[in-house]
């Protein structure tokens, strides 16, 4: 219940956040000098071992986290960031960089009411239920490193222009480009369907390109028998949509309407008041 400088405390827990990576992998040059001169005759580039720095724009929020993590009086930690794997890199670079062994709890939950968050911290994890998550998270980023760092400069000094290349933007845009080579060069192909129907029941193959072999298989249908070998029938129930919690609101007014997320949380709350 009380506010220090960037942290709360109160009711026995020290609460503080992250500013989305407060740490992250060092740059090339970190390595080597001579790598802040982009020559093709340095690839590839294989840090060993691998380095993290804190954003210089962070470092206040950092060390407010280290101090905390630290604190003789801290029994264990508390993983409250996003559930998913991003949300265990953050902390995991954070905790390796302060220097902090002490045992860490995972507090997982996707919805910000007060019923969720209370019955996550009900539940608290062991964080080691997780390495595996966070084994994956690190990885990415390496890969993320690896490829955008070696292959952006073999591009760029190869071809003596800035080219930027990703683990995910290049074999993206290299799909919308394919999709959009298909669509200006599109060409009408005809294609036929063969239906069987009694009037009750219709049954439609599959496209089939050639007239020819639509048509045998028109012949073969004509004056013979069809067998229905199974019938299956399901009912199923519809529930209506529960009702929205803060994030999927916040989600739902973002995508509908371009409404930030503080402002969505400003509008609901004023009419909480009214």
């Amino acid at each position: 219940k009380r506010r220090e400088t960037g942290y709360l405390e109160g009711g026995g827990y020290l609460v503080s956040w992250c500013f989305g990576h407060l740490a992250e992998l060092a740059s090339a040059e970190t390595y080597n000098e001579a790598y802040a001169k982009w020559r093709y005759d340095d690839l590839p580039i294989l840090p060993e071992p691998w380095q993290m720095v804190v954003s210089k724009d962070k470092k206040k929020q950092f060390d407010v986290l280290k101090s905390l993590m630290n604190r003789a009086d801290v029994d264990y930690l508390v993983n409250g960031c996003d559930a998913g794997r991003e949300g265990e890199l953050i902390f995991k670079r954070v905790y390796d960089l302060a220097g902090c062994q002490k045992p860490v709890k995972r507090l997982w939950i996707s919805s910000m009411e007060d019923e969720a968050i209370q019955k996550g911290f009900q539940t608290l994890k062991d964080g080691k239920e997780y390495a595996g998550l966070c084994n994956a998270a690190v990885c990415r980023a390496q890969a993320d490193w690896l490829i955008g760092m070696n292959a952006t400069r073999a591009y760029t000094t190869r071809y003596f222009k800035r080219l930027v290349v990703g683990r995910v933007q290049t074999p993206t845009l290299a799909m919308l480009t394919e999709r959009k080579e298909k669509i200006e060069h599109f060409k009408k192909e005809a294609y036929y369907k063969v239906s069987l129907s009694d009037g009750k029941l219709t049954v439609t193959s599959e496209n089939i390109q050639s007239e020819t072999d639509a048509d045998e298989l028109r012949k073969l249908c004509d004056g013979t028998e069809a067998l229905v070998t199974r019938v299956k029938r399901e009912q199923k129930k519809t529930f209506p949509p529960k009702l929205y919690d803060l994030t999927g609101l916040q989600r739902e007014a973002n995508r509908f309407f371009g409404y930030t997320a503080q402002k969505t949380l400003d509008m609901l709350q004023e009419l909480t008041t009214v």
